[in-house]
């Protein structure tokens, strides 16, 4: 299968005020794609905090260094805005790793494992989904790379704004068909 990548624009984010300015822009959205990455340990028992939340829109996906930025208020109004709806997979684990940073009250969120069991795909994860859906493969090599590296990798940046970006992509092509 021919591998995809998000060819959007990928805006790195490492400040509160970058921050700010992404979630106003963010704002005006009715839907994204969301994900996150937390940098592993190849040691039994060591967890590390999440480190980079990813919020894509078809054409613009921003990375959240929250290692850097922590939770900052305007992106925890943003997991809260109801009317913002965040589409992604396994959102369980994600939630819970991103309300280990900051307690939040997460509201509006899809998560992609359950929605796809409506059109009776059984595979959860997202590179499966995606493969039956569009016939394309997503790459997973940069997935155990270490997302507190001082600067990011362009390989690390795009493995990270596909991933959001396949789920509001899996989203819309499924609410097509339904």
């Amino acid at each position: 299968m021919p591998t995809v990548v998000f060819e959007g624009r990928i805006i790195t984010i490492d400040t509160v005020e970058a921050t700010d300015k992404a979630m106003k822009a963010l704002s005006g959205e009715t839907l994204i794609g969301l994900d996150t990455e937390t940098r592993p340990s190849f040691k039994k028992g060591v967890q590390h905090s999440v480190s980079l939340i990813q919020l894509s829109t078809a054409d613009t996906c921003f990375l959240i260094r929250l290692n850097r930025v922590d939770m900052p208020d305007s992106l925890i109004s943003l997991l809260e805005n109801k009317n913002i709806i965040k589409v992604g997979i396994s959102l369980h684990d994600d939630l819970q790793a991103l309300g280990k940073r900051k307690k939040f009250k997460p509201e509006g969120f899809i998560d992609l494992q359950k929605y796809v069991k409506e059109f009776g795909i059984e595979d959860m994860s997202l590179q499966k989904i995606f493969a039956i859906v569009f016939g394309q493969r997503i790459s997973k090599s940069q997935q155990l790379s270490n997302w507190e590296n001082d600067v990011l990798t362009d390989k690390q940046k795009a493995y990270a704004a596909t991933d959001a970006w396949a789920c509001l992509k899996l989203y819309n092509q499924l609410k097509q068909t339904k």
